[in-house]
């Protein structure tokens, strides 16, 4: 029997055998699905991540007054400080928050060639609404500088930015983000250019209109109102709260550099010792996407390790319907033996037969998969993912699978003894 005989006889019989084969392959589809969807589901938020957390280039970086606290997984244990350690940290970190003079001294000081934004959180919450509509309660308010744009991100849609005149005087002027200007004006943004908007009950007119930053489902950086920092000083009540400083550098080789000379700059504003610790943050523009996709990372480790379950349970689901398989044909393997069947030939076609099923599984769990895994991407609103080495990983461990399975059932078939095969009732 030659190889594609061999070959030939697997398919009719996997074909023959439709309720059987079904669902074995449904066992195999719904592990390799249950993998596939929830990597690609993860492919679609790490997709999403970048895409939320890029609001400042990769040549950039802020300075905050304290970290990022982010905690996606166990804590991890305090380190204990010496006394001498604990008595310099709690001095260097008396005045945490940085003020308006200590933001506006690093940006008259910092002489490395890059551009630096001030910029200061508003209130939050807000409602926006112009003679006839009104927003919902979602808004964000952020006071500016004249980098900020530049810094963060956003880009005009159509208007001016603000200029150095505007944050000197903190008249109450602002830029819309492009939801706000849809909700309030419609499809045509720029109509909303040179109108008069109640911000939080108060009057500002409209300078400019950003473009649409691409929100997804874990931020909507178009829901916002820009003004300045001074106007935002002047009209809320901004005590205990803190200046963040956005510093962009024209080439990211020069950004190890730069964030060495910001602090350099920074620490005798900040009123430090030569022995005492920093009491702010350098904070690079990628720091929350690298925590959070780490923390995707051990999912897909887990989801791995889910589906290798499944896909184990569905081997021995294969061998346990292949061995049936080789009772049930006792006397067809008796009689193959005695027209010159060779035991190579009859092991082989059952192997055949094992991996059949198993790739078929695989076939229909990677589509599954594939579908199941983007109606996640279709909420987070990213394009169409597939995870093209998981789906290659899939098929390699299915056939994988369907050699394991076969391979008992194959070699129990291969040694029957033709007489007593062809006497099997």
């Amino acid at each position: 029997m030659q190889l594609k005989d061999s070959l030939s006889l697997a398919f009719r019989t996997v074909k023959s055998n439709k309720l059987r084969t079904g669902i074995t392959v449904a066992i195999i589809a719904f592990g390799i699905m249950a993998l596939i969807g929830i990597i690609t589901a993860i492919a679609s938020m790490n997709q999403s991540l970048a895409e939320s957390f890029s609001t400042m280039g990769a040549n950039s970086f802020s300075i905050k007054y304290n970290d990022r606290m982010i905690h996606m997984g166990p804590r991890q244990r305090e380190v204990k400080k010496t006394s001498r350690n604990a008595l310099k940290e709690k001095k260097s970190n008396a005045h945490k928050i940085i003020t308006y003079q200590e933001a506006r001294l690093f940006k008259e000081r910092y002489t490395f060639p890059a551009k630096v934004s001030i910029s200061l959180s508003g209130p939050r919450g807000v409602v926006v609404n112009n003679d006839k509509i009104k927003t919902n309660p979602n808004i964000s308010m952020q006071g500016v500088d004249e980098n900020y744009l530049l810094q963060s991100g956003y880009t005009l849609a159509g208007g001016r930015n603000f200029n150095k005149l505007d944050v000197q005087s903190g008249r109450s002027i602002c830029l819309l983000g492009n939801s706000v200007a849809q909700k309030l004006y419609g499809d045509n943004t720029l109509r909303a250019i040179d109108k008069v908007v109640k911000v939080a009950g108060i009057k500002y007119r409209i300078i400019g209109v950003l473009k649409d930053k691409g929100s997804s489902a874990f931020f909507n950086a178009d829901n916002v109102v820009l003004t300045t920092y001074n106007n935002i000083r002047r009209l809320f009540p901004t005590d205990g709260t803190t200046y963040n400083i956005g510093v962009m550098v024209n080439n990211v080789n020069e950004l190890a550099p730069a964030i060495s000379e910001a602090t350099g700059t920074f620490r005798p504003i900040r009123k430090l010792a030569i022995d005492e610790e920093n009491n702010f943050y350098i904070d690079k523009s990628d720091s929350i996407a690298e925590v959070f996709m780490s923390s995707l990372g051990a999912i897909t480790t887990a989801a791995a390790f889910i589906g290798l379950i499944t896909l184990f349970g569905a081997a021995i689901g294969l061998m346990n319907i292949m061995l049936v398989a080789v009772n049930e044909r006792t006397r067809e393997i008796g009689l193959i033996k005695a027209i010159g069947g060779t035991r190579k030939s009859i092991r082989t076609q059952f192997l055949f037969e094992s991996v059949f099923i198993s790739l078929i599984g695989a076939i229909f769990g990677i589509i599954l998969g594939v579908m199941v895994g983007n109606v996640v991407g279709l909420f987070l609103h990213t394009g169409f993912v597939v995870p093209w080495l998981w789906v290659l990983i899939g098929i390699v461990v299915c056939s994988a699978v369907g050699l394991f399975a076969g391979l008992y059932p194959a070699v129990k078939a291969a040694r029957l003894d033709p007489i007593v095969a062809l006497r099997y009732e």
